[in-house]
């Protein structure tokens, strides 16, 4: 008898962890990997914000919160919300969770049923199309490509709602092709939705504050979709807090009541300590922590210069987040060191194996012609894993 759910088997693992995983197997056996796969800022939590977590210690901040937040977290939420992005939401709109990836399993588990259809442009995080699935929806894919900066067109988002669309789910600026809707595609969005009450909008903004070019914007912030949009966001991107696993949603209050209540039959409040020094973190000047973003930026500009000279790559410069997505559709096909390329899973996999460069493949992004590769990396590593890869590959394009 077989003892596995269904449920269970239709999930795939995350690719993303497969191959940063594949990575760590081979440092442990002495290969000298470079691995660019994890979506993870290299810096330290910066010291107020640590600070901040010993006095919730010392000040016994060791018993259950409240399942959707501190009072005074959710205060400082819609504080950053209203300071960063002119967001209007009452502390009883914003849910607290562990990641922000419990905030958006939240936000489906409170709308989709059993055969709903979920709308995911493309290319989305690993994650999205197997939380559908979790809920029981079906992910319809919304194809963008290099030549469309990796972004869907309002007529196309359109052309893709039926009566069976319960969601739309993104990511602005997106993981994994460092791209970001602008105001005006963003309004043009919100129109189009605006015509379906039925579609909630789930707008995932965890990388807001990685943005090199403007500030982020929110497409909750067009009032004909307020009461349809959650709004999803955390503190491991812009903090460096991956660790801390606190992420949260803002919401309708029909809907922020919905999470919470999925929320305290699943894991009641988020940690505790991780929620006070969430407080100081959110309520610091945004410019405190842009050491980060600047370094970000360099290395972007580094990695951007050496990949637009590996032959067979086309890339994009990134706006925002800390990812490069390139087509590399041309090895597609191609017989490498007797390796059959079929897609960007086994392209990924023959730098790994050959050139000994962790990436991930697009397969599970909804993009088997592209790759991605994480450069929150030190600038000597960048440099010298591109530079393994363009000699790896180099006997292929002679």
């Amino acid at each position: 008898m077989d003892k596995l759910s269904d449920r269970v088997k239709r999930l795939g693992y995350s690719q993303t962890f497969v191959m940063s995983n594949k990575a760590r197997e081979m440092k442990a056996a002495g290969i000298d990997v470079i691995s660019l796969t994890l979506g993870e800022p290299d810096f330290d939590v910066p010291d107020n914000i640590k600070q901040a977590a010993f006095d919730a210690i010392n000040q016994n901040y060791s018993h259950y919160s409240p399942v959707p937040g501190f009072l005074e977290l959710r205060e400082a939420v819609a504080y950053k919300l209203k300071r960063d992005n002119n967001l209007e939401y009452k502390p009883s709109q914003i849910c607290v969770s562990n990641g922000a990836k419990q905030a958006i399993l939240n936000v489906l588990a409170s709308v989709v049923n059993d055969g709903d259809e979920v709308l995911l442009p493309a290319p989305y995080w690993v994650s999205y199309d197997e939380m559908v699935k979790m809920m029981g929806g079906t992910s319809v894919m919304l194809p963008t490509s290099y030549v469309t900066d990796f972004k869907i067109t309002a007529q196309q988002l359109e052309e893709a709602i039926t009566d069976k669309t319960k969601a739309i789910l993104f990511s602005s600026p997106c993981n994994p092709s460092g791209g970001y809707y602008t105001y005006d595609e963003l309004h043009s969005m919100a129109k189009v939705i605006a015509k379906y009450p039925h579609v909630t909008v789930i707008s995932d903004e965890i990388y807001e504050f990685i943005n090199y070019e403007t500030k982020t914007t929110s497409i909750a912030q067009f009032p004909e979709v307020y009461e349809q949009t959650a709004v999803i966001n955390g503190m491991s991107k812009a903090f460096a807090m991956t660790g801390w696993r606190i992420g949260y949603s803002a919401c309708p209050e029909w809907l922020a009541k919905a999470c919470e209540k999925v929320q305290g039959q699943m894991t009641s409040g988020a940690n505790t300590m991780a929620q006070r020094a969430s407080i100081t973190a959110l309520k610091t000047d945004p410019s405190e922590y842009k050491y980060m973003i600047d370094a970000f930026q360099k290395r972007r500009d580094l990695v951007y210069d050496l990949m637009k000279e590996i032959p067979g790559f086309k890339v994009l410069l990134p706006k925002a987040a800390f990812y490069f997505f390139p087509d590399i559709s041309y090895y597609i096909g191609k017989n490498l060191n007797g390796v059959e390329i079929k897609d960007s899973d086994d392209f990924a996999m023959f730098l790994l194996e050959h050139a000994h460069v962790g990436s991930v493949g697009g397969v599970s992004f909804g993009s088997p012609e592209c790759i991605r590769f994480s450069y929150a990396a030190s600038e000597e590593d960048l440099r010298e894993a591109m530079k393994r890869i363009k000699d790896t590959l180099a006997p292929f394009n002679s």
